[in-house]
């Protein structure tokens, strides 16, 4: 017990000497499972003689040689793991590492056609029994899962995709990496399904006959990566509102709609009661995917937009460093709405403007309009200083009845004895969206389709888990690997649509993603509360902050307090430079070095040896 205060004690110091947040200067819980620093390692069959051979003159040619003499990076991710948490995994954090496998990269052609190769298999389990550390495995199923020849032959099917309205898969990059808009099916038939699960099956058996000192090495399995569906410009498009495409639209997946449509309303009779429609059938109920503004409708249901669905985003950003604003709140028409959401990520914020040093700026709501008569409106977003009233933002919008009709402004009465947020010291501020005078056309059946998308990625998710518990995966060790899309206030989480799956009544663990600002976040810490989620992981992790020390320590410590089984940084590389290309992306940035000064990534560096001292 006094070793355990030692370390409380310790740890409360440390965080005091380097100006951490008072949220994180809280004691560690006396007892938990030691949480695993697990960081994702690139060139994890990258090993030693190949590095040492001068000959060897680029990375394929070295993986090639480590290949050909059945040798694999082990040595190297050993002497990296060592250099953060020297003498091995011990104490309250440990640190460890992410070994990633991209699930369709097992796969051989043969004559057969395509089977799985045991020798790639073996590489990479290799690594897990030689490297005497803990390990998260990452099973990767998603639109990354995309170099290797099987997903070259795949991406040629369109049973295959998802699809956007005109019948045609996306053709997508991320920084230069190719990704393929994978099928949210579930269907086993599906050829790329079939290959997924088969793999999945066959690393659970092998897995299940290491020895039980390697299996225990393992702490988490992350499931199938970031499910979401797809959406254009996907490197850089997530807050788009304007003109917006949307995924899916095969046959299958209509079929799928219309079919969730009749399980909802039971008859055409209720949904067109309860909808105002008057379509025969199911059968000819469409998948909204027309712009009313620019398109022709056959039917008011074909309408879909970023707003069709009811709501309208009210968001910005706010710049309070002396904390004087207590409460945002959304005033519509000159009566209060409700309180509206902030210290949500805004990394581009931070990043353009270098007096601001959090990225935890951003505010919004997600303001329900469906229930209004067609007209102008005034939105207001009042902020509360010392009983006083203080606008930060304030825009006009129009509903917009189904015929078009003319809109008229609805007359109310305005707050009285507001004055600008800017009168109060050191605030900045901006509303972002929406623009002025942004025009909105509930459509229900929008909202309904937004719904079923939803339920798609949930459902694929469910039975990627459902599988991996079949196969003998341990249920304690299964978590998601989910991307959290309403943390960064300025996304669009309709192009997602990835909700359901961070619910904590799911029967997996949640595995959440954090970059910038929601690494250390009250709205994350909020977001997880509500849910009751509890024994989370963070299977990718970078705060991608460079202002203010101890920052990253105080990252780190919130997720210890808060429960979470492992974090995995992203990302460390044994890769040496002359293998590596001189061309600088937003991935690579992130590269945790100490001699990397990109997105604090030599701060990060630092910060987890240190931590990993606990």
């Amino acid at each position: 017990m006094n070793q355990i205060l030692n370390l409380r004690f310790a740890t409360l110091a440390f965080l005091i000497a380097n100006g951490i947040p008072a949220h994180a200067q809280q004691p560690m819980p006396i007892q938990r499972t030691p949480m695993v620093i697990a960081p994702t390692v690139e060139g994890m069959y990258l090993c030693d003689e190949a590095v040492a051979d001068a000959s060897v003159k680029d990375i394929d040619a070295a993986y090639a040689y480590c290949s050909q003499r059945k040798r694999n990076g082990s040595a190297a991710i050993s002497r990296l793991l060592d250099t953060l948490e020297p003498g091995g995994a011990k104490g309250s954090v440990q640190v460890g590492y992410t070994a990633t496998l991209q699930l369709l990269s097992i796969y051989q052609k043969t004559p057969q056609g395509w089977a799985i190769d045991k020798a790639k298999v073996d590489q990479f389990l290799n690594v897990i029994a030689e490297v005497k550390r803990p390990v998260v495995v990452y099973f990767s199923a998603d639109h990354f899962d995309s170099v290797s020849p099987l997903a070259d032959a795949l991406r040629k099917d369109p049973v295959n995709l998802m699809q956007l309205r005109d019948g045609k898969p996306l053709e997508l990059n991320y920084f230069g990496y190719r990704i393929i808009p994978y099928t949210l099916s579930a269907d086993a038939a599906i050829p790329v399904n079939q290959y997924r699960f088969e793999a999945l099956d066959y690393l659970a058996k092998r897995i299940k006959a290491l020895p039980k000192a390697v299996q225990s090495r393992i702490v988490a399995y992350t499931l199938a990566g970031e499910l979401h569906h797809m959406f254009p410009n996907f490197e850089g498009g997530m807050g788009s509102y304007q003109d917006i495409q949307v995924t899916d639209y095969s046959s299958s997946s209509v079929a799928g709609f219309r079919q969730w449509l009749r399980n909802k309303y039971k008859s055409i009779e209720q949904f067109n009661a309860r909808n105002g429609f008057a379509y025969a059938s199911f059968d000819v109920v469409p998948a909204p995917s027309k712009d009313i503004r620019k398109e022709k409708l056959t039917s008011f249901g074909e309408h879909y937009d970023a707003h069709a669905d009811g709501t309208l985003p009210i968001a910005g950003w706010l710049w309070d460093p002396n904390k004087t604003i207590e409460q945002l709140d959304l005033y519509v028409n000159g009566q209060r709405v409700g309180p509206v959401e902030r210290g949500m990520n805004r990394l581009d914020v931070y990043r353009a403007e270098e007096s601001i040093t959090t990225p935890n700026t951003g505010y919004r709501i997600d303001y329900d309009y469906s229930a209004l008569p067609a007209g102008r409106y005034t939105a207001q977003v009042i902020a509360q200083s010392r009983g006083a009233q203080y606008k930060v933002g304030e825009v006009e919008f129009a509903v917009v009845a189904r015929d078009q009709g003319p809109v008229k402004p609805v007359r109310f009465t305005a707050i009285k004895d507001v004055q600008n947020s800017k009168k109060l010291p050191g605030v900045r501020t901006w509303l972002d969206m929406p623009r002025g005078l942004q025009d909105v056309y509930y459509n229900p059946l929008a909202r309904d389709w937004n719904l079923y998308r939803e339920s798609q990625v949930y459902g694929f998710l469910n039975v990627f888990y459902d599988r991996a518990l079949r196969a003998g995966l341990p249920a304690e060790k299964l978590y998601s690997h989910q991307i959290v899309p309403r943390v960064n206030s300025s996304w669009n989480p309709q192009l997602f649509a990835a909700d359901q799956t961070l619910n904590g009544s799911a029967p997996w663990k949640q595995g959440l993603n954090m970059y910038g600002g929601a690494t250390d976040s009250a709205w994350v810490r909020e977001f997880i509360a509500q849910r009751k989620i509890t024994d989370y992981g963070v299977p990718e992790f970078n705060p991608q902050q460079w202002k203010l020390s101890g920052t990253h320590v105080a990252a780190m410590q919130s997720h210890y307090n808060g429960g979470a089984r492992f974090i995995s940084p992203y990302y460390f590389s044994v890769i040496p430079d002359r293998f590596k290309g001189g061309a600088e992306h937003g991935v690579n940035r992130m590269e945790l070095r100490p001699d990397n000064p990109k997105d604090g990534s030599d701060h990060f560096y630092r910060a987890i040896v240190e931590f990993a001292k606990q």
